[in-house]
């Protein structure tokens, strides 16, 4: 048991370090020489756990694709209404990759797929799905307006995010996500709301902001 706990131990170290040097340089800048510097490891023990690059990058991906599945179960089967957790679930995941290494790793190596021998593309299902989904909740409580194409509303909310994320990270390191957010919240709602609820609903964005944007605490 000692034996495995150090090995589950060293595989998380690994994708941590992992983790630091493709959100930094990429996956084609990156080398195993870099990751093994940055997790303290010679190469062998390296290799034992990952047989190559790729092995390497795709265990961030599946480690980031783990963090955001995690938070975005807890929010699908919360009790809150659809359009709510939809907007919380932007802000959360903003955050994530504000805050989390792996998951702006994570974010940039799926981004990056086109590098890999296998497509990458079961964190745009996944997410494009659970948009679909709380879209059509917030149809029956009455906040989004039945007539909307809820799998186009997908299709486009899930691929906004990735760009605003994207082009915030570009710009100012992803210092301004949650006001990007924010924006392109405001945009998007008033194509979706059903009208007499849009004065309950139109600060939705920056009340969640506030709460869910917070940058840590630095140590």
């Amino acid at each position: 048991m000692a034996q495995q706990a150090r090995a589950v131990e060293t595989r998380a170290v690994i994708i941590r370090a992992a983790a630091d040097v493709f959100g930094a340089v990429g996956y084609g800048g990156a080398s195993m020489a870099d990751i093994c510097v940055a997790a303290g490891l010679t190469k062998g023990a390296l290799y034992f756990h990952f047989a190559s690059k790729e092995a390497l990058a795709l265990a961030v991906i599946d480690a980031q694709h783990e963090r955001a599945i995690g938070l975005g179960d807890e929010l699908l089967h919360s009790e809150q209404p659809g359009l709510h957790v939809l907007l919380r679930m932007a802000f959360e995941l903003g955050k994530q990759v504000r805050d989390d290494p792996v998951s702006r790793a994570g974010i940039r190596l799926t981004m990056e797929s086109s590098n890999l021998s296998v497509p990458v593309v079961t964190p745009y299902e996944d997410w494009i799905a659970a948009c679909a989904l709380l879209l059509r909740r917030a149809i029956l409580d009455g906040d989004v307006r039945a007539d909307v194409d809820v799998a186009a509303a997908a299709r486009f909310i899930s691929p906004a995010f990735t760009g605003v994320q994207v082009v915030s990270g570009v710009l100012t390191g992803r210092a301004d996500l949650m006001q990007r957010i924010v924006e392109m919240w405001s945009f998007v709602l008033p194509s979706l709301v059903v009208p007499e609820r849009w004065d309950a609903l139109r600060t939705l964005p920056a009340e969640l902001a506030d709460v869910w944007g917070q940058a840590p605490p630095t140590a």
